[in-house]
């Protein structure tokens, strides 16, 4: 515009043009001292406004992330949105960020539908580094935590025996005894009830989960890429993430609902049993919690304590039709603890003489991971090797890369539980990222790792895990989460008769039949 031309404006013209000039000033200076303060890691190219969120919102989005490793190396940069986010590569740079420094990498970036919207700032995988966060997250520590192992081994030990009769009996609904098995033990610890084979209000509560996680996703959502939208004092018409978000809030609460009802109305009949969720009641012992905040606790920890679980079994039987010879070498070491001739079921004291089940339960989580991780946020500014972060910058770890990384792990295409029989077998870090990182990572790892350990000693004991002809098992993507239907073909083949009697008698003594 040339000087001769700003004479003829009028003077609102002028206004608005020197408010546009200003902004765009404003934010060039400021866009200026950002970069000079801080440095990232090397940055992936984006478009204009939107970085790299196009990118992420690829149905591949694993495999962009894992060229992108390939690309940059250790660590790289992404604009999401309005974000910045750091991507780690690497188990080493995990750790020293994630874990070491695990109290300033603690918080959840700014997700207005996630957080807020769908859940009410409720849900604790999703909420920052605040009271309630603190509180509920102490509490999954009492429910969860290693203390509780007494309380969840007679648990894994009956729903691991009902999960052997669900593969005698009904082997063609394989996925939906492990996910029937895996919200069983969690939902009697937490509610005092077992679950059925395709329990109605548990795939509700799994399904939607996997919705919510879908939601999430960059890009799902204008909202959690721009969350200033959200400060915007729009009319609901104008907001279409809401109309989904709340429409899920409410399926969401009524679900959990569902089984705080249910233990209120067997402890009216006298027909409850001890568990979690009534010791919090009966005690009045966190005041600070709403209804609805104790009904997202329970319903968030029963999702925690059932997903990995569920997932790990479904990798392990894909592992065992894939690669027949790992399965052989683990079934060698339990016949030679057990019996040859199905004399007994392994039994979680059995662990230290079972190394090559511990090492198998650990690959099931590093092996074709299919959980999605969510990243962390800086409490404030941190510095590491060259690097200066501000505080907000979202880190996330990039567990497709780092798990099929030859660097990391040696053939990561194969199932190979050998791996593990070092010093990695008991550190939490190295292979476990499926449950998370640092001071994020999951309160029940322990129990899930234990729950895991007897369940495949036990199915791989009395079973062969065999592949279906002309229905090839895609590995070398995620297997999809979903419980519509199974991910995958398996044939499941008892391994004798005798391992068939031994299934009915132990089935037998505990009342399951």
């Amino acid at each position: 515009m040339r000087l001769s031309s700003l004479k003829d404006l009028p003077v609102s013209g002028l206004v608005v043009t020197g408010v546009i000039l200003s902004w765009l000033i404003y934010h060039a200076v400021q866009y200026v001292q950002f970069h000079m303060r801080y440095r990232f890691p090397p940055r992936e190219p984006g478009v204009p406004l939107f970085g790299n969120l196009f990118g992420l919102m690829r149905t591949d989005t694993w495999r962009y992330l894992k060229d992108l490793s390939i690309k940059h190396g250790e660590m790289f940069t992404l604009k999401v949105g309005s974000k910045y986010w750091v991507v780690l590569n690497s188990t080493r740079v995990a750790n020293e960020l994630l874990d070491k420094r695990g109290a300033i990498y603690i918080s959840r970036q700014d997700m207005p539908m996630g957080a807020d919207i769908m859940s009410g700032g409720k849900k604790l995988l999703f909420m920052p580094n605040n009271d309630l966060f603190r509180l509920e997250r102490k509490i999954s520590h009492e429910v969860l935590g290693p203390s509780q192992r007494k309380i969840f081994a007679p648990q894994q030990d009956l729903e691991s025996k009902a999960l052997l009769f669900d593969y005698l009996s009904q082997p063609d609904k394989w996925w939906l005894a492990h996910a029937r098995y895996s919200s069983s033990v969690i939902m009697n610890v937490l509610f005092g009830r077992r679950t059925k084979l395709g329990d109605e209000n548990v795939t509700r509560i799994l399904n939607m989960g996997e919705k919510v996680f879908e939601v999430i996703q960059p890009g799902s959502n204008i909202v959690d890429a721009f969350p200033w939208l959200a400060t915007v004092p729009l009319p609901r018409w104008m907001q279409p993430w809401r109309w989904e978000g709340d429409k899920i809030y409410e399926k969401t609460l009524a679900n959990y609902a569902e089984e705080f009802e249910g233990l209120e109305e067997r402890t009216r009949n006298g027909t409850t049993i001890p568990c979690a969720v009534s010791e919090i009641i009966r005690l009045n012992k966190y005041k600070q919690l709403d209804r609805d905040s104790l009904y997202f606790l329970g319903g968030t920890l029963l999702e925690a304590g059932s997903d990995t679980t569920r997932v790990s079994l479904n990798q392990i039987v894909a592992a065992a039709a894939l690669f027949p010879d790992w399965v052989k070498r683990v079934q060698q070491q339990l016949d030679e603890v057990c019996g040859a001739n199905a004399e007994r079921l392994p039994t979680a004291d059995d662990a230290p003489v079972l190394p090559l089940v511990k090492a198998a339960a650990k690959e099931s989580i590093r092996w074709n991971p299919a959980l999605p991780e969510i990243g962390h946020t800086l409490t404030r500014d941190d510095t590491f090797e060259g690097y200066h972060f501000p505080a907000g910058t979202t880190v996330t770890w990039n567990h497709w890369a780092i798990c099929t990384d030859p660097k990391e792990y040696e053939q990561p295409e194969r199932f190979w539980p050998e791996r593990f029989l070092n010093d990695d077998l008991d550190k939490p870090f190295k292979g476990l990222l499926g449950f998370g990182a640092g001071r994020r990572l999951c309160p029940g790892w322990f129990v899930g790792s234990q729950s895991l350990f007897l369940t495949i000693s036990r199915l791989l004991y009395c079973f062969d895990i065999l592949p279906v002809e002309g229905k090839p098992i895609p590995a070398g993507k995620p297997f999809t989460l979903s419980m519509e239907g199974p991910p995958f073909a398996i044939e499941i083949r008892l391994r004798s008769s005798a391992h068939e009697e031994l299934i009915r008698r132990e089935c037998t003594s505990a009342a399951l039949q």
